[in-house]
């Protein structure tokens, strides 16, 4: 079971974004430049990550916005997931079936825990039957957006484990000591997932890393 801390995080998240009826851009963001101006650029990877998240969340949101925010028409930005939707009797279907391949599939690889995937989960089932009722289900699934909600709810835990992360190569320095997550909190963050060990393969964690070395140490 995750932690009680872990659980606070998901709902607080998963709270955050149901209700975020048109979420912002995953893929975009805005920023003032020195003369004032504003413009648009790519969102910054949170710091911390390892290149393999780092891939994984790119690719997420590229996907997520080509699904949901592709096309304009008067204002209202939609993406392929509404043009598949439109395809009678298979459409919705197919929808659903697309956004689970394209984008939750590929935001697994980054180890996500199971209360993290079940809410993405539920937010491709909320858009999937909305887009049966007739007439108005794919407008409001254009509204909706579930690819660009999970691809925030990714970026938000990653941005999460990108800190934690940050914190166990800086903790101690100038005297002081960042807090540090539980034993069982890191195993639901996983701090430093996906960076290379020492020999060049893949490390699951920072956390697994500290447990190795403590059995080494032992024997």
């Amino acid at each position: 079971m995750s932690s009680s801390y872990m659980q606070n995080i998901g709902t607080k998240l998963f709270a955050k974004h149901i209700q975020q009826y048109t979420p912002e851009d995953p893929m975009y963001e805005t920023y003032t430049d020195e003369r004032g101006r504003q413009k648009r650029r790519k969102r910054q990877i949170p710091p911390g990550l390892s290149e393999r998240d780092a891939k994984i969340l790119k690719s997420v949101q590229r996907r997520a916005h080509y699904l949901d925010r592709t096309f304009s028409v008067c204002g209202l930005r939609f993406g392929w997931a509404v043009v598949i939707g439109l395809i009678p009797g298979i459409g919705d279907f197919a929808d659903v079936i697309l956004a689970y391949l394209v984008v939750l599939r590929k935001a697994r690889q980054a180890e996500l825990p199971e209360w993290l995937v079940r809410r993405m989960l539920l937010n491709l089932i909320i858009s999937g039957t909305v887009g049966f009722v007739p007439g108005v289900g794919d407008v409001v699934v254009g509204m909706y957006k579930a690819n660009f909600r999970n691809a925030q709810l990714l970026e938000e835990f990653l941005r999460i484990r990108g800190e934690e992360f940050l914190k166990t190569q800086t903790g101690g320095q100038n005297g002081t000591r960042a807090p540090r997550l539980s034993e069982k909190d890191a195993e639901q963050v996983k701090p430093g997932a996906g960076m290379e060990d020492g020999t060049g393969h893949p490390s699951t964690s920072s956390t697994s890393r500290s447990k190795t070395g403590k059995k080494k140490a032992e024997n």
